[in-house]
């Protein structure tokens, strides 16, 4: 059984579809609004010395382990580079076969912290600066829209999963209106 809203594409017949139908229709748009900013921004590749500059400079303000290493960098560079554990932990265990950090487990988790001769590096590495200082934060906003859109759809999916049939109408009118002043936006300039 459908439900109609007296609007185009509610109702019955071709084209239309029922309140059941219009989940699966929002989680069709967001995967359709996901391929439109493909292909995704992806981050700068970082040389190696690079992450290892970063470590060096984060442990030297603390110890940490590897995961709050990736997260702090990608806070501080304001999501533009974000290391991969594939690029850190290598890199911890490098920096502790040189003897510049010592490993301690606690609760399952190895945090790191310099050695002394690793001070002296963490020093070295201070005179320039900080490797997430260097990265394009342009990539951060080109991430911020997308992440705006794939929010907004799933928010519509929730709407469309959950609310009344007046309520469904509503965010398609506040959807809509979205769409046209983006448009304006753009036409300003």
């Amino acid at each position: 059984m459908s439900t109609s809203f007296g609007g185009t594409g509610f109702g019955k017949g071709p084209g239309t579809f029922g309140l059941g139908d219009l989940g699966a229709g929002v989680w069709e748009a967001l995967d359709q609004m996901r391929t439109a900013f493909e292909p995704r921004t992806s981050s700068p590749r970082m040389k190696s010395g690079d992450v290892r500059a970063a470590v060096l400079t984060l442990l030297a303000e603390k110890p940490m382990h590897g995961y709050q290493i990736i997260q702090e960098i990608d806070e501080r560079s304001g999501g533009s580079w974000k290391p991969s554990a594939g690029s850190v932990y290598p890199t911890l265990q490098l920096l502790a076969d040189e003897g510049l950090i010592t490993a301690e487990e606690a609760g399952g988790r190895k945090t790191y912290s310099l050695t002394e001769a690793g001070r002296i590096d963490a020093d070295a590495a201070a005179q320039s600066s900080a490797p997430w200082e260097s990265t394009p934060r342009e990539s951060s906003r080109k991430t911020a829209l997308p992440k705006a859109g794939v929010e907004l759809a799933q928010a519509a999916a929730q709407v469309a999963r959950t609310g009344t049939p007046e309520q469904v109408h509503q965010a398609v009118e506040i959807i809509d209106d979205a769409r046209r002043r983006l448009y304006a936006l753009l036409a300003q300039g």
